[in-house]
């Protein structure tokens, strides 16, 4: 066995506040979201992925893709969804084992609703306090690690 490459300060630098990063803001952004439509980040996501699709509408698989959750836990989500009007679900008719997950009237209205403070609350957090430059620099990083970290995921 090799010897570990040990991260160096630079590295280190860069690490330590990345996983405070992940840890902390979807944990801020979540608990807006709780207080103001009773639904998490991750709802949010879900929800906003479909109000994007064309006809409002994506197969589940894709829908689970976009929103880096386990088909499990978006069967779950969906159906807490449904519960709620937000979301329905159809059988694909091309292929009978897909099913289209289907944002409702409903659904889009709350989005319209509570998309403006979601908004405020990313620019506050993340964007207002970034130049253009590290912008595009948080685009180009965000890209260069989310691919192969989708990859490892599936494993």
């Amino acid at each position: 066995m090799s010897e570990p490459r040990w991260l160096d300060e630079e590295e280190m630098a860069a690490w330590l506040p990345l996983v405070r990063l992940v840890q902390e803001l979807p944990q801020a952004i979540d608990r807006r979201l709780r207080e103001e439509a009773g639904i998490t980040h991750t709802y949010y996501a879900m929800l906003a992925n479909l109000s994007n699709a064309p006809d409002r509408m994506l197969t589940m698989g894709e829908l689970a893709r976009l929103t880096a959750t386990s088909p499990s836990r978006l069967t779950h989500a969906i159906a807490v969804l449904e519960q709620r009007g937000w979301v329905t679900k159809e059988n694909c008719p091309n292929d009978r084992r897909s099913q289209f997950a289907v944002l409702t009237d409903e659904g889009q209205a709350l989005l319209a609703r509570i998309a403006p403070g979601h908004l405020a609350q990313v620019r506050e957090l993340v964007f207002d306090r970034l130049t253009r430059e590290q912008v595009r620099s948080l685009a180009e990083i965000a890209t260069a690690l989310v691919e192969p970290a989708e990859v490892f995921g599936e494993a």
